[in-house]
């Protein structure tokens, strides 16, 4: 009786953590560049009242054996990097990943972060940065006395704009995306951002739209890969 009620206590735990699982990906919905979030389970160790193949009779044994189960425990929450619907903002600062890739910041302590969100902005210092403020790398300023409604970004993220009185663009940066050996490796640390892990593997750099790379999309940004239906 007391097996049994740890047994169930487990399946409760893992249905627990699956409904948190369920519930954080419906409160992301509309997070941009949001990922799903899925739980894996794995059965527990079992207890062999008699194997299979144990001798029934002199001549025969049996086909099956017995097992008794003793329960699920949680393996892993997995993210999964399915591209994610884009929806055209009109916003000249807003960029949105198109195939594999991720935009690069730097945090305040110096280190790097990854994030699919291109909703960014240009700060005081002209530089493009996301919401909280964090600089995309390599960095992009914009030269003084620019235009932000001639701000182009192409697919393959080269960055230009016009300075106001003069009729040419100029260049302003190359953006550059990231892709890793594997992207369900990288730890969530909130805020729409991934850091690198052993899991992971290291970030390679390569031009949007080359050797694999997804393209950048201006004035898209990337919504949550999250089914409402599927989740329910």
């Amino acid at each position: 009786m007391v097996r049994s009620l740890w047994t169930a206590a487990t399946g409760m735990n893992g249905q627990q953590s699956n409904l948190d699982a369920i519930s954080h990906n419906l409160s992301n919905v509309n997070t941009t560049g949001y990922k799903q979030q899925r739980v894996e389970f794995e059965d527990l160790l079992y207890q062999n009242i008699k194997l299979a193949g144990t001798p029934a009779t002199e001549d025969t044994v049996t086909p099956v054996g017995i097992q008794q189960g003793s329960g699920v425990k949680l393996a892993a929450t997995q993210r999964i990097f399915t591209q994610g619907s884009l929806q055209n903002t009109g916003v000249d600062t807003d960029l949105a990943v198109v195939g594999d890739g991720f935009f690069r910041v730097q945090q305040y302590d110096g280190s790097y972060a990854y994030t699919r969100d291109g909703s960014f902005k240009i700060d005081m210092n002209g530089q493009l940065v996301n919401s909280n403020g964090l600089r995309v790398m390599p960095e992009v300023i914009m030269p003084e006395g620019f235009d932000i409604h001639s701000l182009a970004i192409s697919d393959d993220g080269r960055v230009t704009v016009k300075i106001f009185g003069q009729d040419d663009p100029v260049d302003v940066a190359q953006l550059e995306l990231y892709r890793f050996p594997n992207n369900a490796g990288l730890e969530s640390v909130g805020d729409n951002l991934y850091k690198v892990t052993n899991a992971s593997g290291e970030a390679v750099a390569g031009r949007p739209g080359f050797d694999g790379f997804g393209v950048t999309k201006h004035k898209f940004v990337e919504m949550s890969n999250v089914s409402v239906v599927n989740e329910m």
